[in-house]
């Protein structure tokens, strides 16, 4: 008998994972919405960073950190204004730019990823060739970008990476985001877009590889800078939440990870992030590696993994070693001594800390 094939996805969209929230939210939602939006901004804040609405239901929080600065990405959001998001890998750009996208606009699919090798196209719009063989230049054999197709429905798109993207694609968006128009010169026409449409743009700025942002290009944005958590149980929080959600989704069958080796976890990466101590009593070196929150995530859903099949299904030291370590070492010959030298001064000497130690030290 054949089996029957899940209708479950991989990873579905915001506005799909939540969609049960969103309509609660837009159900009780009194409050003035801009043009096109789904939600006020109040309720767009509320989705964002969580709370109990006045019928008892329990919005999940998406975000955990500065309550304000969700308020000034929404805000900005409501005016002419693009939102630039900007900072660290793993610090919940992409993350919130998806959420943003699916409370304003009900779809966060409007989505272009910037790459090195991107054209205009990608940005503007293209051609179907057989259309335009066959009866030339027309509405019609136009293929639309993400861009095209937010300013023609009146939604937010989403550019990922905006600075990977080269300098003079980068600059297409001028007239889109000043003017409020795409040129379409084979037509002698233009794009105008509607009430609701604005762009939310992802960068981080310690990529290798980086292209500024031209001047002209930067005036167009109001950035936004996306901090790392502040204290220790904050990221701890963020780990477990995550954690537990990609565990579900993935069917990982081991027992939810001990806040104990997340806390041991995200306590290295802090540590070493910030070169000193929790305590401030020792300075460290700090790798190359940029040991975020969404590498942290990483490494504790790999060891989940390696404890579910192929242990006990209890997450242990030795399941976390090879992911702390592959996080860490990225550079073979300097990351690698940075790393020995942490495990001997600091891991090493910690009370209850010698299961990791040693782990580790067979790892390496």
């Amino acid at each position: 008998m054949a089996k029957k094939k899940s209708t479950k996805v991989l990873r579905p969209h915001a506005e799909d994972a939540y969609a049960e929230e969103l309509k609660k939210l837009s159900a009780i939602d009194d409050r003035q919405r801009p043009s096109n939006w789904n939600l006020s901004p109040w309720a767009v804040v509320t989705y964002l960073m969580g709370g109990t609405l006045e019928d008892g239901t329990v919005i999940e929080p998406k975000y955990f950190g500065n309550r304000r600065l969700i308020e000034i990405a929404v805000a900005t959001l409501v005016t002419d204004r693009a939102l630039l998001l900007i900072g660290i890998p793993g610090t919940a750009k992409t993350w919130v730019s998806e959420h943003l996208a699916a409370a304003i606009s009900g779809d966060s699919k409007l989505l272009v990823q910037g790459s090195a090798g991107m054209n205009e196209d990608a940005l503007r719009y293209g051609w179907n060739y057989a259309q335009l063989l066959a009866k030339g230049p027309s509405k019609d054999a136009i293929v639309a970008s993400p861009v095209l197709n937010a300013m023609q429905d009146g939604k937010i798109a989403r550019v990922e990476e905006l600075t990977r993207i080269p300098s003079d694609v980068q600059d297409t968006l001028i007239t889109v985001l000043s003017e409020k128009v795409l040129p379409v010169p084979e037509l002698s026409s233009e794009i105008q877009a509607k009430p609701g449409f604005n762009l939310i743009a992802t960068a981080n700025d310690r990529d290798k590889g980086v292209n500024e942002l031209s001047s002209a290009l930067r005036r167009r944005f109001n950035t936004v800078v996306m901090p790392l958590p502040k204290t220790l149980d904050e990221e701890v929080n963020i780990v477990k939440t995550r954690v537990e959600k990609i565990g579900s989704t993935l069917d990982l069958p081991a027992k939810t990870a001990s806040v104990k080796e997340i806390q041991r976890l995200v306590m290295i990466f802090r540590e070493l992030r910030s070169g000193a101590t929790a305590d401030g009593r020792t300075k460290l070196k700090s790798p190359s590696s940029t040991l975020s929150t969404a590498e942290a995530i990483s490494v504790i859903n790999s060891g989940q993994a390696l404890a579910a099949h192929f242990g006990d299904g209890t997450l242990k030291a030795d399941d976390l070693a090879a992911g702390i370590t592959g996080a860490i070492v990225k550079d073979p010959v300097q990351d690698k001594m940075i790393w020995q030298e942490y495990l001997e001064t600091i891991v090493k000497e910690r009370k209850d800390w010698k299961d990791l130690y040693r782990a580790c030290k067979e790892i390496l």
